[in-house]
């Protein structure tokens, strides 16, 4: 789970840039997910989909192979 928040502590300034941000939520060990929480301008843009998968998903899945999926809640 460290891994994991460095990981989005990577990205964050980037969400940041345009007034969101991103929580961690949970990492299931049997299933592979990482559950996140979309925050600010983030939660609502239209691109949010696009910045979950090609951004976040790549990010951690690249750096921990252990993550199979990332879902925001």
């Amino acid at each position: 789970m460290e891994k994991i928040e460095k990981i989005l502590d990577k990205i964050r300034p980037a969400l940041q840039m345009d007034g969101g941000n991103v929580e961690f939520i949970s990492f299931d060990n049997k299933t592979g997910a990482v559950k996140i929480k979309l925050q600010g301008a983030c939660a609502h843009c239209p691109i949010s989909d696009f910045t979950l998968k090609n951004l976040i998903e790549q990010e951690l899945k690249s750096a921990i192979p252990e993550i199979n999926s990332v879902e925001a809640v």
